[in-house]
């Protein structure tokens, strides 16, 4: 991570034996960033804090732009010793008067290719700009930054050696029509419209925040050298105009009030000082044209009439994705593709130190109707700007009472703890007015009491002392570290003395009651997601707010696109009746069905079994009895035979035993011995969910071979029927059965492809990673393929550790190859076809996806002599934020009634919002009973085989029924489903070591690159081929 230009300078401030006071020969160059996705934002929103129990309520206003301006009293000492700073304009430049302007001429000698770090000396036929800006001006506009390139990007496809499968038809015909709203919105652009790049360099790096407030002035300064246009800047060094600038290469120089009081003033005291009393600091602007576009090719792309294959050129449609940004990101918070603003509802605390806040999606998009802007609602965690003390009170169950025990430390663990959850955060200081925003990157080793720092005279001085001796103020939590903010030199801040700056995304892992928190905040009904959308798009914050779009003479359409969808219908299912076959169609509006008069389509008969107590009451123990009964029960009725008699006892412990592993490994394994090695199923009976559930699992599986399921206390006091018919239908796929088919086989239901004697496999894969701030785990890929035809509803699955944050599956070839030698020893022949549904893979690597993931899965068929099967490969998207809403023209009719209903299951859209040229399609083959559904799309990128939309549409939603752990349709198809479930259990085998690993190497402030993955435990035989990760 590399330092951020407010970092930079207070590490060169902390350094007191290393200042330069040389004004003449100091140079000042732009900071590389060299990370694009770490990128801290601020939120500019009023708050207030209780300090402590004798200090008063504090006001705390963002004057600036650049974080919070906080006024205490004068007992309120500054931060340390910090030199005064070098005034920039002996540094830079001579002082210029301050309304003076020079004509620029262009610059004449070759550019240099140094763009991050620019020369200060000035060409001689060169002439600056000088723009002041007012503290009026800070003060009048909250600016925050925009995400990085590579996330603003739109990637469409490069010539490569695979190009994505084309559109086979113009749609699928099968199912009723149906009326839908779509949360796209048409924008018309003019294709002769052209599009001037300048690179921008700003020296010295200023905060995105004060970049565009140069920007501005610059603009409203220097039109007539700006050809009288209004660019449009990304906030970083990219703009892009409608016009040609005068020149193809300008310099200006841009002057922004600094204020340099450090007295310590009532907050009504603050606007008259920064009327009054500032510095001006220099920055140096170097804009140099790029590269020129025009829209004839993004016109071309979207057009229908073309069949040849071209690129989507993705640099125009980048440069009009950063236009319809621009006015949106100077009001909200960018965090990725969404913006989050306090206009859209206030902050909702959301429990351990976090609070919710609203916002809300934007993405542009090429579609069949033309370019679209995808627009949605959004809801993200992001810290609570209060002091880092009652921080971690909230954020700490072992600190909710510091403030009332000032005097105690912090044990190994604990500190660890509390470094964990401040790490990367960025801190303000509360007892100065500064506009300097610190960045956390440890904790000390010593306690504040402890700690001595030498001034510039080389003198060691105590902490304690100076804030003593200097501003007459105790430090309190004097057995507590200070905050460490630079990597490498000692630059101290007490706790007690720091605030939490707003507006920064929340990056640890949520705890359960906060993401419920977070799910409840953004489960809105459609009627109420499509209101607070179309709010988003005719209100103040929103990418229609300003004027860029007139400039780039963009047109960008405030209604909802209409369109047609088709409601399939459901497949009839084959289940089983006292050993026969009986039909069902689901025809319940949520399609869901039930058991009352039939059987699982395959139960098994569970012969050696056993039940394993952790903790519980006596109370609860007593149930036990009661609920094998009960369990057994419900099987026989589901036509699973579940033995009433457990192989030994009911087995009770403490729950202390799950944090053991050794002690937990060796109960499973007496068991296991005691049913002769041969036991089928073991049940887990928990008081409470526990971390030592990862280690059951891992041991179950991989060293003992048995599949387990785990259930709470809680749940067996109640013992509802539903309860046990869930609970039923996981067990009984685990041991190997199933619990529905498909009646009309596939070969029937699509006999141009699909054969009796010609097996297909459904393979899926996912790649699991690791949260956030974790920056060492290892990713975990796995794939899972079908091992029965014509059901295919048996699915056997590998799994593999991989490097850290890999989306590419790195073994993906090895295990393919072990499925396939498995489906060959269940069916004695390879399959006929191979269908893959690829999950968890972004648009911005669908290419990179396809051309190694694609050869990977040709590899492995070319393990086996002259075997070359047809594959299709389709990419499965969750995270994508189109959604459709029932639409009905006459609003006084019926069925306006059911206008806060979700699209029924079935519903499929292949036209008008899908992509212009390439197989795509979203599906939404469930029932949404909370919140607005989400459709699933299915992207297909290779298409061997051939399909036709409607057969690979009713394909994937007849898939949908045979999931084995409900008996209602879901919004995934099964492979895809089971491959996610099978790599979140690979996770969970990591899961122990993974965190005593980061908690070793948590007090390093800088770490490695991640090492070489360690590989997962081999799995059981016993278990290899049953479906255990359900």
């Amino acid at each position: 991570m590399e330092e951020t230009a407010d970092e930079s300078n207070a590490n060169k401030k902390c350094n007191n034996n290393n200042n330069n006071t040389n004004s003449k020969t100091r140079t000042f160059r732009g900071s590389t960033n060299t990370n694009p996705h770490r990128h801290q934002y601020q939120y500019q929103y009023q708050y207030q804090y209780q300090y402590q129990q004798h200090h008063q309520l504090w006001q705390y206003s963002n004057h600036f732009g650049f974080c919070n301006q906080n006024q205490y009293q004068n007992y309120y000492p500054a931060l340390l010793p910090l030199p005064p700073t070098i005034p920039l304009q002996l540094a830079l430049a001579p002082p210029l008067p301050q309304n003076q302007s020079f004509v620029s001429k262009t610059h004449l000698h070759k550019p240099s290719c140094k763009l991050h770090n620019p020369s200060l000396a000035t060409s001689s036929d060169t002439h600056a700009h000088v723009v002041n800006i007012s503290p009026e001006g800070l003060c009048r506009r909250n600016k925050v930054a925009v995400k990085g390139n590579d996330e603003r990007r739109i990637t469409g496809a490069k010539t490569q050696a695979l190009v994505a499968a084309r559109r086979p038809d113009a749609g699928g015909v099968e199912g009723a029509v149906i009326s839908l709203l779509a949360n796209h919105f048409l924008v018309q652009l003019d294709p002769s419209q052209r599009i001037f790049h300048y690179n921008v360099e700003m020296s010295p790096s200023p905060s995105k925040e004060v970049a565009r407030l140069i920007k501005q002035k610059l603009v409203e300064e220097n039109s007539s050298m700006l050809s009288g246009a209004y660019p449009a800047f990304d906030g970083r060094k990219n703009i892009y105009s409608p016009v040609e600038f005068e020149n193809d290469r300008l310099e200006f120089f841009v002057s922004l009030p600094i204020p340099t009081s450090k007295s310590v003033l009532p907050s009504g005291e603050l606007k008259e000082l920064i009327h009054k009393q500032h510095q001006l600091k220099l920055f140096r602007i170097n804009i140099k044209l790029v590269s020129k576009y025009d829209g004839k090719e993004l016109s071309r792309y979207l057009s229908k009439e073309d069949n040849d294959w071209i690129p989507l050129p993705q640099d125009y449609l980048h440069a009009l994705d950063v236009v319809l940004r621009e006015s949106p990101s100077e009001k909200c918070i960018p965090v990725g593709r969404s913006l989050y603003s306090s206009s859209m509802g206030s902050a909702k605390e959301i429990g351990g130190g976090a609070v919710g806040l609203r916002g809300f999606f934007q993405s542009l998009r090429p579609t069949q109707q033309g370019l679209s802007l995808n627009v949605d609602s959004s809801v993200s965690a992001f810290h609570e700007s209060i002091g880092v003390i009652p921080y971690l009170q909230k954020r700490l169950e072992f600190l909710k009472d510091l403030s009332q025990r000032k005097t105690r430390g912090l044990g190994g663990n604990q500190k660890k703890e509390v470094e964990r959850a401040l790490k990367n955060i960025r801190v303000f200081v509360c007892h100065r007015e500064t506009v300097q925003r610190y960045r956390v990157y440890g904790l000390t080793e010593e306690v504040t009491e402890n700690l001595w720092f030498a001034d510039r005279d080389g003198k060691n001085i105590r902490l304690l002392s100076y804030f003593k001796d200097h501003y007459n103020y105790n430090i309190q939590f004097r057995n507590l570290p200070c905050l460490q903010i630079s990597r490498s030199k000692p630059c101290y801040l007490p706790m007690e003395l720091c605030m939490i700056c707003e507006g920064q995304k929340f990056l640890g892992k949520l705890s359960d009651d906060q993401t419920a928190r977070i799910l409840k905040m953004g489960c809105q009904r459609p009627k109420e997601r499509k209101a607070m959308i179309d709010g988003v798009m005719q209100g103040p914050v929103g990418p229609t707010s300003g004027n860029q779009g007139r400039e780039f003479k963009l047109h960008v359409s405030r209604e909802m696109t209409r369109l047609n969808g088709r409601i399939l219908q459901p497949p009839k299912l084959k289940l089983g009746d006292g050993g026969h076959i009986r039909d069902l169609v689901p025809c319940r509006h949520d399609r869901q069905w039930n058991f009352l008069e039939s059987h699982v389509f395959e139960g098994t008969q569970i012969e050696r079994w056993a039940l394993l107590s952790f903790g519980g009451s006596h109370d609860q123990k007593s149930t036990i009895p009661k609920f094998i009964c009960q369990l057994s029960q419900r099987c026989e009725q589901l036509g699973i035979f579940l033995n009433k008699s457990t192989i030994i006892s009911p087995q009770f412990e403490q729950t202390h035993v799950l944090n053991n592993v050794s002690l937990l490994e060796s109960k499973l394994k007496k068991i296991h011995e005691a049913a002769s090695n041969n036991l089928q199923l073991l049940i887990c009976v928990m008081e409470r969910k526990h971390k030592g559930y990862a280690d059951l699992k891992r041991i179950a599986e991989t060293s003992v071979g048995v599949v387990s399921q785990c259930c709470l206390y809680s749940n067996l006091g109640k013992l509802s029927s539903q309860f046990l018919a869930n609970l039923a239908l996981k067990i009984n796929a685990k041991v190997g059965g199933c619990t529905v088919a498909l009646y009309n086989s596939l070969p029937s239901q699509i006999p141009r492809l699909f054969f009796p004697d010609e097996p297909v496999i459904f393979m899926g894969a996912d790649v699991t990673h690791p949260h956030p701030l974790d920056d060492f785990s290892p990713s975990v890929a796995a794939v899972v393929g079908s091992m029965n035809w014509p059901a295919a509803n048996k699915y056997a699955s590998r799994m593999r550790s991989q490097t850290h944050r890999q989306e590419i599956i790195q073994d993906l070839g090895v295990m393919v190859g072990e499925l396939l030698d498995d489906f060959y020893h269940e069916l004695n022949k390879l399959p006929r076809r191979i269908i893959f549904f690829r999950d968890g893979v972004s648009e911005t690597q669908f290419y990179k996806v396809l051309q190694e993931e694609l050869q990977s899965i040709r590899e492995a068929c070319s393990r086996f002599p002259g075997y070359s099967p047809p594959i299709t490969f389709v990419v499965v998207q969750k995270r994508h934020h189109t959604r459709l809403f029932p639409y009905d023209n006459d609003p006084s009719s019926a069925h306006n009634q059911s206008s806060d209903e979700n699209i029924p299951p079935g519903t499929v859209v292949d036209t008008v919002i899908t992509h212009p040229r390439e197989f795509d399609f979203y599906l939404c083959s469930h029932w949404g009973v909370k919140g607005t559904s989400r459709p699933t799309h299915y992207h297909i990128l290779w298409d061997d085989n051939k399909f036709t939309s409607d057969e690979l549409q009713k394909l994937v939603y007849n898939l949908c029924y045979t999931f084995v752990r409900c008996t209602k349709p879901v919004s995934l198809v099964p492979p895809a489903y089971y491959a996610h479930l099978a790599a979140y259990r690979g996770r969970l085998y990591l899961e122990r070591s993974e965190s005593a690993t980061l908690m070793g190497s948590s007090s390093a402030i800088c770490r490695a690159a991640p090492p070489k993955a360690a590989p997962l435990p081999k799995l059981s035989e016993n278990v290899k081929k049953l479906m255990f990760y359900c």
